[in-house]
């Protein structure tokens, strides 16, 4: 049976004089203060199937202080397994029952289980006790958006086609195993031949004959996994199952890639962001431009801070809008956690509008400064050019905050998979940010 804390803790569980292993301690404490938290994290390892009787597993304070543990110091699971049987600090942190290893693998598939509404709910604790003890009061606030990558590889409609050819190919390799007798041919280096050979080829036209060959190839393959799928309707076992699984879910996703290759390449078709899809294993990325930068594939999150530098709230956003469509719908989300509009607001020059400036103000912000003024006057802004140029400088801060958590805690780059663990992985980096901080200004 799976107990929600270590009852008895060690008496060998000692933090270090480090300043790291001090800061492991004040994080503790504040964890210490707020064992309700735990059964949110409980409900989420029943859910994947934890039964109440049984083996014994690991509890789900451990759960959740190991979780942390691997943010807050940017650890795979294999280095996070290492550390807790390694250091004294780390094993004090998580409270492991006295003699407790984990493997990677249970690290895995406890950590992943704790879902992004969990940590959301851990991050507004968190952000009651700032403001209970006068370190965050949310009246003074700054907004921002980034890019957080996916994990895929960068998007090309030939490496995307023979993604989808080597992926059916398993599939029908699978299907063999399991009793199918449709004859087919494995085309996958005839695939990667082609998809070379385009990288490498100038022009388009030449280009051309090269997709009409590899779209090809894939629609053949394709063929012959539908054939495989209606001779398997009623394959026998759990493994059978599985296989049809797997077929429904990427055969809607080929066609797409087929479809979107064949308007782009042959017919020439400007197709709209929305409507690709840049990663056949990743399919929930978006596109997104900020300006006139890079092409990032991921999602854009919208970020607010306070003068603490806490994370006070952020939205994963789907697609890519305009940072002019967020701004009132994070204030609305600020007001109804505080309970009271924010005195002052920054935000950056995207957010600017004359409807956000006017809507702000109705709501009760006192000063809304836009770090671009985009046809505003600064006077219908804020009292004063002091004020604005105070706040100005004061959003700009907020880009040391976003380059922090993206060196530091992984936001650049999520290395979970599935928009659920996607999620998830963001919020778990925002909570040990912010944990982390807490600590840092929580008088000693």
């Amino acid at each position: 049976m799976r107990q929600e804390r270590t009852v008895q803790g060690s008496i060998f569980d000692l933090f270090a004089e480090h300043e790291i292993g001090r800061e492991l301690e004040a994080m503790s404490q504040w964890l210490d203060a707020h064992r309700d938290l735990l059964n949110l994290v409980t409900s989420d390892l029943r859910r994947q199937g934890v039964t109440e009787t049984g083996r014994q597993g690991l509890p789900s304070e451990a759960v959740l202080r190991c979780a942390l543990l691997k943010q807050y110091r940017q650890l795979s699971y294999e280095e996070l397994a290492f550390h807790l049987e390694d250091s004294a600090s780390f094993r004090a942190f998580a409270r492991l029952p006295w003699g407790w290893s984990p493997k990677k693998s249970v690290l895995h598939k406890t950590i992943s289980a704790i879902r992004a509404d969990t940590w959301e709910a851990v991050n507004k604790m968190l952000l009651a006790s700032a403001r209970q003890e006068r370190l965050e009061s949310g009246r003074v606030v700054r907004v921002d958006s980034t890019v957080t990558a996916a994990l895929i590889h960068e998007p090309s409609d030939s490496s995307l086609l023979w993604d989808c050819v080597r992926v059916m190919v398993r599939l029908l390799q699978q299907a063999d195993s399991l009793g199918s007798t449709i004859p087919w041919h494995d085309h996958c280096r005839a695939a990667k031949k082609r998809a070379r050979v385009i990288e490498y080829t100038r022009g388009r036209p030449k280009r051309v004959q090269h997709y009409r060959a590899l779209l090809r190839i894939a629609r053949n393959t394709l063929d012959y996994l539908q054939q495989a799928a209606a001779q398997l309707p009623l394959a026998a076992g759990p493994a059978g199952k599985l296989w049809q699984a797997q077929v429904r879910h990427y055969q809607p996703l080929i066609t797409q890639i087929i479809a979107q290759t064949e308007r782009r390449v042959l017919a020439g078709e400007a197709v709209p962001a929305g409507e690709k899809l840049v990663s056949l294993f990743e399919p929930h990325a978006d596109i997104i431009v900020k300006g006139s930068r890079d092409v990032d594939y991921g999602h854009k999150l919208n970020l607010t801070t306070g003068r603490s530098g806490l994370i006070l709230d952020l939205v994963i956003e789907a697609g890519n809008p305009a940072d002019s469509e967020r701004l009132l719908p994070l204030l609305e989300r600020h007001i109804a956690f505080y309970g009271e509009a924010p005195r002052q607001a920054a935000a950056d020059g995207g957010y600017a509008s004359r409807e956000n400036l006017r809507q702000a103000k109705a709501w009760g912000v006192r000063d809304m400064a836009f770090h671009k003024k985009s046809g505003l006057r600064i006077e219908d802004m804020v009292r004063s050019r002091w004020v604005y140029r105070k706040l100005r400088n004061f959003r700009a801060g907020i880009e040391a905050g976003i380059s922090c958590l993206k060196r530091t805690y992984g936001l650049a780059r999520c290395t979970w998979r599935g928009l659920d663990h996607f999620k998830t992985y963001v919020w778990s980096s925002v909570v040990a940010y912010n944990l982390a901080l807490f600590a840092r200004l929580r008088p000693t």
